[in-house]
């Protein structure tokens, strides 16, 4: 059971865009991902589905790090 002081960091956060490029081959490969703060890749169809604005809801009692879609 969670004591009543129970402590849960929430905030609101943006996927950033970046463009990575790979060499194999004397062939050049570009591909991109998203990413949050505290270095968290978050998948492109997510992105794609919900936007780039995210819940970070950060529990520090268990270490456990939540992601939500932010609702208008």
């Amino acid at each position: 059971m969670r004591p009543y002081y129970y402590l849960m960091k929430e905030r609101e956060v943006e996927a950033k865009r970046l463009v990575g490029k790979k060499q194999v081959r004397g062939k050049v490969y570009e591909y991109e991902y998203y990413t949050l703060p505290l270095n968290l890749y978050i998948p492109k169809s997510m992105v794609e589905k919900f936007g780039k604005r995210y819940m970070l809801q950060v529990d520090e009692d268990t270490g456990t790090i939540t992601i939500k879609p932010r609702t208008s």
